[in-house]
């Protein structure tokens, strides 16, 4: 549980609210055991339904925020971060919504590239793809560090 909340709160960026998703992805998990149990890949469901989740309170915040201007307000941390925590959230809330979602699933959720590409919904290629512009422009940010002269991209992308 602690792992999908982390997860979340990457995508999310709010703690309290990615506890509340978290919880609710957790809720929808038991209720469909017998479905999920079946699945090659129960952990990308799971990933998927978290997702979706997020989305959803995504687009009914931008509704409030679009009818009420005082919801608007900029955000407040819930939690105290560092200084290098709150570099690598705003890197990541500046990427592109797919290469965030790629990222977050790649790295924080430890997914493969596979499992990664069945949440997403897309062809294992475009996971790579996308992980390897993320993190070029991650790089650009300065928030990850030049790869070694004998390594290559690929391989600290990690992009199996």
């Amino acid at each position: 549980m602690a792992a999908a909340r982390r997860h979340v709160v990457a995508l999310h960026r709010r703690a309290g609210s990615a506890e509340e998703l978290a919880q609710e992805t957790l809720a929808r998990v038991c209720r469909d055991w017998r479905k999920v149990r079946r699945l090659d890949a129960p952990g990308a469901w799971a990933h998927r339904v978290a997702l979706n989740l997020a989305r959803s309170q995504f687009r009914r915040r931008a509704v409030a925020r679009r009818l009420d201007p005082r919801v608007a307000a900029p955000d407040r941390a819930d939690d105290p971060d560092v200084a290098s925590a709150a570099a690598v959230r705003a890197g990541l809330r500046a990427l592109p919504d797919r290469q965030r979602l790629a990222v977050v699933l790649r790295y924080f959720a430890d997914l493969s590239v596979a499992d990664t590409a069945a949440a997403i919904g897309c062809p294992e290629g475009t996971v790579k793809t996308l992980t390897r512009e993320a993190i070029r422009a991650l790089r650009g940010a300065g928030l990850i560090a030049e790869p070694v002269e004998d390594e290559d991209e690929e391989s600290l992308a990690d992009v199996d």
